[in-house]
C-alpha cells in the first residue's frame, strides 16, 4: 500500500475514532497501536512504553503539572472574585466598564493560572451574574468571559506554548515573551468591543424606557468612593506579587521554566493559606485532587499524541504530507493561510494540545523552509487555536460557560462568542502585517543577553 493511501487511512481512522465518542487520549492511542500492528514490525509493539517514556522525558513537560497546581490553588480560592471586584471598582465609570473589568480580570488570572477553562470558571462564576444583574444581555456576558478565558493559552505561563516549544524545539522563554504583545492586543480589541456593545445595549434600554417601558439595570450609575476603590487593592496586591515574582524569576534568568513553575505553585499555596486560610488537609485536598486529575488527563493526551506522531513519522506519513505541501509551491502567505485554515478546521474537533502534537511534524518544516519565524508562528497558531475554544461544535469554553450559567441558552452563548472569533481573526491579520508586535520582546531579550 502506498504512503498516501496509508496516510488517508490513518486520517480516516482517527476521525472515526474521534466521532465515536472515545476520549481523545484513548482514540489516538488506539489508532496508533492498530497501525503499528498492521504496518510496522511486530517488535515495535515491545517498545511502545519505551518510546512514550523517551518522548515525555522532557524537563520542559515537568512544568505542566506544576503550573496546573498554581492554577488550581488560585482557581479554588476567592482570587477570581477579588480580582473582578477590584477591576469593577476602578473601571465602572467607563462605558462598558464592567465588561472591560472582566476582560482585564481574565487577563490577570490567565497570567497566573495558565489555563483557559480555569480562567473561564474562576472569573465567570463571579462576572456573569454581576453583568446580568446590571442589565448586560446573557449572550454578551457569556461571550466576553468565554473569549477572555482564551487568554489563558496565550499569556505566559501558557501550557499550550510549553507543548509548542517542545514540538517545535524553540526557546520557551522567547515563546512566553512573544505572547505578551499579542495578548495585550487581544485585550485591547476585546475591551473596544465591550464599549461598542455596551453603548448599543444602553441605547436600546434607554429607548425602551423613553417609550414608557421598564428601566433596565444597565441604565443605573454605580458610584464608588476613592476609599472604596483603594480598599479593594490589598486583596489583589498579593496576587500581583505572585505574578511579578514568577515573571522576574523566569525572565531574569534566576530559574528555569520548570523551577519557576514549582516556585509559582508553592507561592500560590502559601498565599491562599495566608489570605484565605486554605491550609487544612480538607481544604487542600480538592486542590491536589483537581491538579492530579487535570495533570493525568493532559499528560495522557500528550503521551498518546506523541505515540501517534511517532507512528506517523515511522510510516513516513508526516514527511510525505510535508513534502506534498512543499511540492504545491504555494507562496509563503498562501501556505500560511492554508495551514491556519487546517488548524481552524481541526479546532472543530480537537483541543489545542492534540492539534499541536499531531500537526507539528507536518506543518513546521514547510513553514520554516518558507522563511517564517517559528516563534512568531507559535503565537499566530495559538490565537488560531483560541478561536477553536469558542467556536462550535466543540468549543471547550462554550461548555464551561454553560456549566457555570446553565440558564443561558447555548445558542445565546454561541452568538455571544462569534464577534470575538472575528476579533481574533483581525488580531492575526494585524500580526501578519506587523510581526514585531510578537517579536520585539524576544528580540530585545536576545540582544541584551549577547
Amino acid at each position: 500500500m502506498s504512503t498516501a493511501a496509508i496516510g488517508f487511512l490513518y486520517a480516516g481512522a482517527t476521525l472515526g475514532a474521534m466521532l465515536s465518542g472515545i476520549p481523545i487520549a484513548f482514540a489516538l492511542g488506539f489508532v496508533a497501536l492498530a497501525f503499528m500492528v498492521a504496518f510496522m514490525p511486530g517488535a515495535s509493539l515491545d517498545t511502545v512504553a519505551q518510546n512514550v517514556y523517551e518522548e515525555m522525558a522532557s524537563i520542559t513537560l515537568l512544568s505542566i503539572p506544576l503550573f496546573i497546581l498554581k492554577g488550581a490553588a488560585i482557581g479554588r480560592s476567592k482570587a477570581g472574585q477579588d480580582l473582578y471586584s477590584a477591576m469593577h471598582a476602578w473601571m465602572h465609570r467607563i462605558p462598558g466598564g464592567l465588561g472591560i473589568a472582566n476582560v482585564f480580570a481574565c487577563a490577570l488570572f490567565a497570567a497566573m493560572a495558565g489555563s483557559s477553562p480555569a480562567t473561564c470558571s474562576a472569573i465567570g462564576s463571579a462576572g456573569i451574574p454581576e453583568m446580568r444583574k446590571r442589565g448586560y444581555s446573557p449572550g454578551f456576558a457569556a461571550g466576553i468571559i468565554a473569549a477572555g478565558g482564551t487568554l489563558g493559552i496565550l499569556l505566559p505561563p501558557s501550557i499550550t506554548m510549553i507543548l509548542y516549544a517542545v514540538a517545535a524545539e524553540q526557546s520557551l522563554g522567547r515563546l512566553f515573551l512573544a505572547g505578551i504583545g499579542p495578548g495585550l492586543l487581544l485585550v485591547a480589541l476585546f475591551a473596544a468591543w465591550s464599549i461598542v456593545r455596551f453603548r448599543s445595549e444602553y441605547a436600546a434600554a434607554k429607548a425602551v424606557m423613553e417609550r414608557g417601558g421598564p428601566a433596565s439595570p444597565i441604565l443605573a450609575d454605580d458610584q464608588y468612593s476613592m476609599a472604596q476603590r483603594f480598599s479593594t487593592l490589598p486583596r489583589v496586591l498579593p496576587f500581583v506579587v505572585l505574578l511579578t515574582g514568577v515573571m522576574v524569576a523566569l525572565y531574569g534568568g534566576y530559574a528555569t521554566p520548570s523551577e519557576t513553575a514549582g516556585l509559582g505553585g508553592l507561592m500560590a499555596l502559601a498565599l491562599i493559606a495566608a489570605i484565605y486560610g486554605v491550609w487544612r488537609f480538607r481544604d487542600v485536598t480538592p486542590i491536589l485532587t483537581a491538579t492530579l486529575r487535570e495533570s493525568t488527563m493532559l499528560m495522557l493526551i500528550i503521551g498518546m499524541s506523541l505515540l501517534y506522531a511517532y507512528v506517523m513519522s515511522y510510516l513516513h506519513i508526516s514527511q510525505s504530507a510535508a513534502a506534498a505541501i512543499v511540492a504545491m509551491q504555494l507562496s509563503p502567505w498562501l501556505l500560511l493561510l492554508t495551514i491556519l485554515a487546517l488548524v481552524i478546521a481541526l479546532g472543530f474537533f480537537l483541543p489545542p494540545v492534540s492539534i499541536i502534537l499531531m500537526t507539528a511534524p507536518i506543518i513546521l518544516p514547510p513553514l520554516k523552509a518558507a522563511g517564517f519565524d517559528l516563534v512568531w508562528f507559535g503565537v499566530v497558531m495559538t490565537i488560531t487555536m483560541e478561536m477553536g475554544l469558542i467556536h462550535p461544535p466543540v468549543g471547550l469554553n462554550i461548555f464551561v460557560i454553560k456549566n457555570i450559567a446553565p440558564d443561558i441558552p447555548l445558542s445565546d452563548i454561541i452568538w455571544g462568542t462569534l464577534p470575538f472569533v472575528i476579533l481574533m481573526a483581525v488580531a492575526i491579520l494585524i500580526l501578519c502585517l506587523v510581526p514585531g508586535i510578537a517579536l520585539w520582546l524576544p528580540d530585545l531579550l536576545l540582544a541584551t543577553t549577547r
